[in-house]
């Protein structure tokens, strides 16, 4: 004769599977949610570098301190993207220039905001402020990085904040959807392109 199934322990087999299911999203949640600090390259540090403004130009200084202010801002990228969703680095740094008082000027559309990373270098390129990666140059406080497609931050542009004999501090926005401080040696990056120069 036959006994009719148990439901009551089909009951909690399921419900131990959901259980586990609902554990497994929960730590892939918290894992996301941490791995967001985590350094695209190099390290993420979590204080803006003390600068000694009076060794700077007032454009350099006046950047920095726009950069800063961002930095602890918090801001989406629709802030620096004049409220277009979009990957947002070139527009971070157009937005930041563009609060200092020198504007860039987009070669497509005569705009402040250069939305374009590659958009970006033809802009430094026309107006002779563009250093290909792998010349002699030591970049300074206020020039950007172009990082093209092969960079841990895939193409992405970001600002130098601090160069310690190479080694460089750099600030950029939507490296990691924030605004994210990191420290690099080029020579360790791959895929850096060239600099823009202030």
């Amino acid at each position: 004769m036959s006994h009719p199934p148990n439901t009551s322990r089909r009951t909690l087999a399921v419900l131990g599977v959901f259980g586990v299911v609902v554990v497994v999203a929960v730590a892939g949640i918290f894992w996301w949610f941490a791995r967001s600090d985590d350094a695209l390259a190099g390290e993420n540090l979590d204080s803006f570098p003390a600068v000694d403004h009076s060794a700077l130009t007032a454009q350099q200084s006046a950047l920095l301190t726009v950069l800063e202010q961002e930095w602890e801002s918090g801001s989406p990228g629709t802030k620096y993207a004049e409220g277009v969703e979009e990957s947002w680095c070139a527009d971070f740094v157009s937005w930041s220039m563009n609060q200092i008082g020198t504007p860039f000027s987009n070669p497509n559309s005569g705009s402040w905001r250069i939305p374009g990373v590659y958009t970006l270098q033809e802009y430094y390129e026309s107006v002779d402020a563009f250093v290909p990666y792998g010349q002699d140059y030591q970049p300074k406080v206020g020039d950007t990085i172009l990082y093209g497609d092969s960079s841990p931050f895939g193409q992405h542009v970001n600002v130098v904040l601090v160069n310690d004999a190479g080694t460089l501090t750099t600030v950029g926005g939507n490296e990691n959807n924030k605004v994210m401080l990191h420290r690099i040696k080029p020579s360790e990056v791959p895929g850096i392109v060239g600099f823009g120069v202030i």
